[in-house]
């Protein structure tokens, strides 16, 4: 899934791309069963593609890498109930994401798999150093089997209350609700999420674990640099994990799907998932460079890389994983792997309150969503609604409430509204009019004092207040043309008319400049409409409103087009809750 899409990239000319900075965008890989809902969008895969987007609208190089998370029980176990071969379940479902995110338009510079064989050479290179490191430690530990299963149980696959808070669907490696990291054996009235079977036995097996208590010292080193980048949801939970103090980790589990530990006395058990997942970041960018290895090094971006400023997205419940136990995994190599410099972690976005649930048909998943409206919609919606600080709850009231005032009334509103207008009193060209006034001048400076926010706010990863310095910048338009009002003044002095609407259509082309990273297929739509392309797409960096006010000259053509939105009626919101499990 390569540069699945190409509209928000620039052509950088006159030798800038001497001048980039390298910026590595990665998003937490979404586990191979089943597919994506909303909550999954917003909490990792979509930012991570508005900021990919945004950071090579404003120049830099970009590597932009996801892919799906392949190992362990939830394989294993989706298998089994959809009576297919793992491999073959695996290589479906990776399709159907693949799909699906090309659907909403995901610009994956590259889409792999952690199942891949890049991603077992860097895993058995990274196990072998930290052994040799004196970081890998074998224990006979006690693990939970299910009889009626026949199978030892993975971690996440067994259920109970969790001691600590009480909370009656914790997993038996970590609690969702206080976030406590626990052992399967630490449950209370423990059952197998496989079968429901509470018949489990607790059975000897011998393993490998990360001594993490070895690291603790240079990993705290390691985090306190990043207090004043990481937002408070990351910092916070990595500093409470080390304040209770670390403890070692079991990376090998008594599975069949996985890599081979490549230990003598290891070999018929595998790795587990959290230990060569978020190595496949560097598996799948060396996936990357090994399709075109002339022009691409992996290297250069993960192995004793200069300049690349590493940027993570993900769930509040990915973050103790990402922020401690990969960090350490690879201080314990002693090499100078590239680390993450910036963990965006977000809250949980519900489904009206409650969580999404494909099973009780509760909620929209991706797959279903983009069948009832186009991408952008959803792309919009879920940054100016993403659960940043806090939950924040998806409702059907809330996005018609959103599509309609925002985007069909104030953005579609002023680009119909405009070129309607310039067409039928000028013709489909647009006009010469006259020289700016102060009026424009004034247009001019307030558009550039939001527009220095709305960067402010895109570099910060502050989603929530980037749209809506958007919307208001989209409403400065609005503004504008009610105050000149150019269908009269027309009537009076048709030059000062043709300036305003002159102006206006130069408006049209900045909107879709600054929306091209959250909304690209309507930038693209409204590109074409004004006769550009993708190639005409500017850098950011310094943008001028006063020049880019100017940038399109009297004379060029212009379509005026359909409706760029389509209103959400009443009727089709009442539809649309019946068929996806509203509580309403």
């Amino acid at each position: 899934m390569e540069n699945v899409v190409k509209f928000g990239r620039i052509n950088n000319k006159n030798g800038e791309n001497n001048k980039m900075s390298k910026v590595l965008v990665t998003s937490a890989l979404p586990y191979i069963n089943g597919v994506p809902h909303l909550g999954h969008m917003v909490g990792c895969l979509l930012p991570s593609d508005i900021y990919a987007r945004y950071m090579r609208m404003m120049g830099n190089e970009v590597l932009y890498i996801a892919g799906t998370d392949e190992h362990g029980t939830t394989s294993e176990v989706g298998a089994l109930k959809e009576d297919m071969n793992i491999q073959d379940y695996c290589d479906m479902y990776h399709q159907r994401h693949v799909q699906t995110y090309k659907d909403f338009n995901l610009s994956f510079d590259y889409f792999g798999r952690t199942s891949s064989e890049q991603n077992k050479e860097m895993t058995y290179h990274i196990f072998e150093q930290l052994d040799k490191n004196g970081f890998i430690e074998e224990r006979a530990i006690k693990q939970v089997y299910s009889v009626d299963d026949k199978m030892f149980l993975a971690d996440r696959y067994i259920t109970g209350t969790c001691p600590y808070c009480g909370y009656e669907k914790a997993r038996g490696d970590q609690c969702e609700n206080c976030t406590k990291v626990l052992e399967p054996t630490d449950l209370i009235n423990p059952k197998s999420s496989v079968s429901g079977s509470t018949n489990l036995e607790v059975r000897e097996t011998k393993h490998l674990f990360l001594n993490l208590p070895k690291l603790e010292s240079k990993l705290a080193d390691w985090v306190k640099t990043k207090e004043p980048f990481w937002p408070d949801v990351a910092y916070t939970i990595a500093q409470k994990w080390l304040k209770e103090g670390l403890q070692a980790r079991c990376i090998t589990r008594d599975l069949k799907w996985g890599f081979p530990v490549n230990k003598e006395g290891f070999e018929d058990k595998v790795f587990y998932v959290w230990f060569d997942a978020p190595i496949g970041y560097i598996g799948i960018t060396k996936q990357w460079a090994d399709e075109n290895p002339a022009e691409r090094n992996w290297k250069d971006w993960w192995l004793n890389a200069s300049n690349v400023r590493h940027v993570e997205f993900m769930g509040k419940d990915n973050v103790p994983y990402h922020s401690i136990t990969f960090p350490a995994t690879l201080l314990g190599t002693a090499e100078n792997w590239t680390q993450v410099d910036y963990l965006k972690g977000m809250s949980y976005l519900t489904y009206e309150g409650g969580k999404f649930s494909k099973s009780e048909k509760r909620g929209i998943f991706a797959e279903d969503a983009i069948k009832e409206f186009p991408a952008d919609y959803w792309r919009y919606w879920l940054m100016s609604n993403a659960p940043e600080g806090s939950d924040s709850s998806f409702s059907f009231d809330s996005f018609a409430a959103v599509v309609n005032k925002d985007l069909n009334g104030v953005l579609g509103n002023f680009v119909s509204r405009v070129l309607k207008m310039t067409a039928s009193k000028i013709g489909e060209k647009i006009p010469e009019g006259a020289e700016l006034t102060t009026t424009e001048q004034d247009l001019i400076k307030n558009l550039q004092i939001k527009i220095n926010d709305y960067f402010k706010y895109m570099n910060a990863m502050e989603f929530r207040k980037a749209m809506n310095e958007l919307r208001a910048i989209w409403v400065e338009g609005n503004n504008y043309i009610s105050v000149t009002e150019p269908w009269t003044v027309i009537k009076t002095d048709k030059v000062r008319a043709e300036t305003i609407l002159r102006v206006c259509i130069n408006l049209i082309r900045i909107f879709a400049i600054l929306a091209a990273p959250i909304m690209p297929s309507v930038s693209e739509d409204i590109f074409k409409r004004l006769g550009l392309t993708a190639n005409d797409m500017p850098i950011l960096k310094d943008f001028d409103v006063e020049k880019e006010i100017k940038m399109l000259k009297a004379g060029k053509s212009f379509e005026i087009g359909d409706a760029l939105f389509e209103r959400i009626t009443p009727e089709r919101i009442e539809e649309l809750k019946q068929q996806y499990g509203s509580k309403e």
